[in-house]
């Protein structure tokens, strides 16, 4: 069978740099970073006091302070970042067959914080199992899609996906090959993630993931800076409305990028650390530029996983050398984590923005909080370190990885009819 082309029609994003898309996308390019010290919980016992908060953001400015109380903040934050994807593809779900619209999310942890507050409520009891009745329907990962599939009307495909921070990077994934197997005309994809609070933040800092430079929190999340010593968390979401390209032409969609392809592969190495040199990344980039029918001459742009930890970003770069070869040294790169901080779930689609956005506008965000040369990465590679670069950006890139060895790329490019 033909395979259906599937766009990209509407953004909405709700990150610790930005709670809409323009705020995010300057910030992005002007290298700001969202790292500050905690402001949710007392952090005076925790080796690591900062992260990647949201900001100047009060939930009832969205949704009726009662139905706001039934959500976890990760379903919370998804709400808000599909409205202003919804707003911004310009639906009128009364002119459209809901059951060709779906909803597929991603979400690494879910509601941790749900889990965490009732736990505390039932051991500070007497043993009584008093537990709020929303503690499950707030707490799991899918509730996600079945809010904004009541909130819409929509009957198409709906459900969750969990590999990690490689998340909803497979949700992109599923909801490209839905549309372009022509099972659904649109579909409303993305990630969510709330774990700034003390299991997420103790639980991190237990695996030793986390920066504790908490001398300098805004420069702590430093990708291949030699003297970066783990991520810094974030919190938030990242809608992208996928559509399948007739469906948009016939309602007059603007589209800003083309979704070409994307790739999956495990590491089948170990539960946290990366595969040393990279077999996994370079798989998952591979499968991606077959999937797509493209060759590495065709990449401009590579938003990287790029996580700020000692062995991630080393494994990662010598995937992209591995595979690109000479092509590697006329890409950029750039890890936005160094401004987003990492979004764990949440991240792949927050960075395909990133990337949407990059190939939209031709210039690609920086890599920020470069202060020293590490001798382990190729000198010959354009990390974008400090300052955005302009350039044009044919398609780009974007790779997620996840604890459990999963990895996920997708690909974008310029659309052309």
């Amino acid at each position: 069978m033909e395979l259906k082309r599937v766009v990209v029609t509407g953004l909405g994003a709700l990150t610790p740099i930005g709670n809409t898309i323009p705020e995010f996308w300057d910030n992005l390019l002007n290298g700001v970073s969202g790292a500050a010290p905690i402001t949710g919980f007392d952090t005076e016992k925790f080796k690591t006091k900062f992260a990647c908060e949201l900001k100047n953001f009060n939930v009832e400015d969205f949704l009726e302070k009662k139905e706001a109380r039934k959500l976890d903040p990760f379903v919370q934050y998804a709400m808000v970042s599909t409205d202003e994807a919804v707003k911004d593809a310009g639906f009128d779900f009364t002119q459209l067959d809901t059951n060709r619209i779906g909803v597929i999310w991603g979400s690494g942890i879910g509601g941790i914080k749900t889990f965490l507050e009732e736990m505390r409520n039932f051991f500070a009891g007497d043993g009584t199992p008093r537990i709020n009745p929303f503690f499950i329907p707030k707490m799991i990962i899918d509730i996600v899609t079945g809010h904004i599939s009541i909130k819409y009307g929509l009957r198409g495909p709906n459900f969750a996906t969990v590999s990690a921070c490689a998340s909803s990077t497979n949700a992109m994934i599923d909801a490209y090959n839905y549309i372009r197997l022509d099972m659904a005309d649109v579909i409303i994809t993305g990630g969510s993630e709330a774990i700034i609070n003390e299991a997420g933040i103790g639980g991190f800092n237990a695996m030793h993931a986390l920066s504790t430079r908490n001398d300098d929190p805004s420069t702590a999340s430093r990708p291949f800076d030699k003297d970066r010593d783990g991520f810094v968390a974030g919190e938030g979401a990242g809608t992208i409305i996928l559509e399948e390209l007739e469906h948009a032409k016939a309602r007059g969609a603007k589209i800003y990028a083309e979704l070409v392809g994307g790739g999956m592969s495990a590491d089948a190495n170990h539960i946290t650390a990366p595969h040393p040199q990279g077999l996994g990344a370079r798989m998952v980039m591979t499968n991606a530029l077959k999937d797509a029918g493209m060759s590495t001459a065709d990449i401009d742009y590579i938003n990287v996983h790029g996580t700020s930890t000692p062995l991630g970003d080393i494994s990662e770069t010598k995937a992209i050398v591995d595979l690109f070869g000479e092509d590697a040294y006329k890409l950029n790169i750039s890890s936005t984590k160094s401004m987003t901080g990492h979004l764990l779930g949440a991240a792949g689609a927050v960075e395909a923005i990133a990337s949407i956005l990059s190939v939209q506008n031709d210039i690609v965000p920086p890599t920020i909080n470069h202060f020293t040369d590490d001798p382990d990465f190729d000198p010959k590679l354009n990390f974008t370190f400090n300052t955005s670069q302009k350039r044009l950006v044919r398609a780009a890139l974007s790779n997620t990885f996840g604890f459990g060895g999963h990895n996920a790329s997708v690909i974008f490019k310029k659309y052309e009819e």
